[in-house]
C-alpha cells in the first residue's frame, strides 16, 4: 500500500505521459464527456450556449464567413461551432478524437440538413488535401499539448492553409496559472461516477511547474478490478510566449483578444485568443 501510495502522489516531467485516449476512448468516460459537453449551462468541457453562439457570431463577421469560406475546426467535439459555421453555407471541416462525439455531431448535421465533413481521428495525425480559409481550435485544447505536439501540428496547420488564410484558436494565460494551487485529494466515486459507473475511490494530485508554466491533474482511478492514470496537462502562455511560439513555426500573430469573441485583451485576461497568418518570411 505504501507503495501505492508513493506512486500516485509521484510527480513526473512535464509532458511526461500522454493519456488522451482515456478521455476520448473509453466507452463510458467518453459518454460522460459528451453530456458535459452538451450541458448547456456550464463550462466545463465546452464554454455555455451563449458564449458559443455569441462566439460563432463574431467569428462569422470578422472573418467574414460565407460560402465562399472553407473551415476546418480541429478538436470540434460534438460540433458545436461546426454547425453555426455551416448554417453560413460555409464548407466546414471537423475533427475529433471521439467516436461519440463524432457521430453526435453527424446527427446534427442530418437533422440540419447540413453537409459538414466530420473525420474521427486523433488531429496530430490529421491528412488532407483540402486548403482552408480558417482553421478554428477553440476552448484551449492547445494548451493540452506538448511542444513537440504544438510544433506538428501548427505545421500541419501551414500545410493545410491557404494563402492569405487565418488560424484561430486561445490558450490560458499566466493569471490562470497563478491562480492554480498545488493540491492533493481522494474522493469515493470522484465527481459523481465521472469515470466509471461503479464504485471506485479517485485520487487527484495537482502539481504546477513554474519554469515551463504548466500544470498537470493527475488522476488515479482505482477500481476492485483495475487502476488507471489519467494525466491532463496544461500549457500556460503570456501574449509574448504565444507569439514567439507561432513566429518559431512560420505565423505571424496579426491580432490578440481576450477570448474567441472578440473581447479587447488586457493585463487581466484569464485566456488568450490569437488571430495567425503565414509569415511571408517563411
Amino acid at each position: 500500500m505504501f507503495k501505492q501510495l508513493e506512486e500516485i502522489n509521484s510527480r513526473p516531467s512535464p509532458f511526461q505521459f500522454y493519456t488522451a485516449d482515456e478521455l476520448w476512448t473509453d466507452e463510458y468516460t467518453s459518454k460522460k464527456m459528451l453530456e458535459y459537453h452538451l450541458n448547456e449551462s456550464n463550462d466545463l468541457s465546452s464554454r455555455n450556449k451563449d458564449f458559443i453562439e455569441r462566439s460563432a457570431d463574431w467569428i462569422i463577421s470578422h472573418f467574414g464567413v460565407d460560402a465562399n469560406t472553407r473551415i476546418a475546426d480541429f478538436g470540434c467535439g460534438p460540433g458545436l461551432y461546426t454547425t453555426l459555421f455551416a448554417e453560413t453555407n460555409a464548407d466546414v471541416t471537423g475533427i475529433d478524437f471521439s467516436e461519440r462525439s463524432i457521430r453526435y455531431a453527424r446527427e446534427v448535421a442530418d437533422q440540419k440538413g447540413l453537409d459538414i465533413s466530420y473525420f474521427q481521428q486523433n488531429y496530430l495525425e490529421f491528412e488532407t488535401e483540402e486548403k482552408f480559409d480558417l482553421i478554428t481550435m477553440i476552448f484551449c485544447d492547445y494548451c493540452a499539448l506538448s511542444p513537440s505536439q504544438r510544433k506538428t501540428l501548427l505545421g500541419k496547420f501551414r500545410k493545410f492553409l491557404k494563402s492569405g488564410g487565418s488560424i484561430l484558436l486561445d490558450v490560458h494565460s499566466l493569471n490562470t496559472f497563478n491562480n492554480r494551487e498545488v493540491s492533493a485529494t481522494c474522493e469515493r466515486n470522484q465527481l459523481n461516477n465521472f469515470w466509471a459507473p461503479g464504485d471506485y475511490y479517485g485520487f487527484l494530485n495537482t502539481f504546477k511547474y513554474d519554469k515551463e508554466k504548466v500544470t498537470l491533474d493527475k488522476y488515479t482511478i482505482i477500481e476492485e478490478s483495475r487502476t488507471r492514470v489519467v494525466y491532463n496537462w496544461l500549457q500556460y502562455f503570456s501574449r509574448e510566449s504565444l507569439r514567439e511560439e507561432f513566429e518559431e513555426n512560420g505565423f505571424k500573430a496579426e491580432e490578440f483578444y481576450s477570448d474567441v469573441a472578440g473581447a479587447a485583451i488586457s493585463p487581466e485576461s484569464s485566456d488568450i485568443a490569437i488571430v495567425a497568418k503565414e509569415s511571408n518570411d517563411t
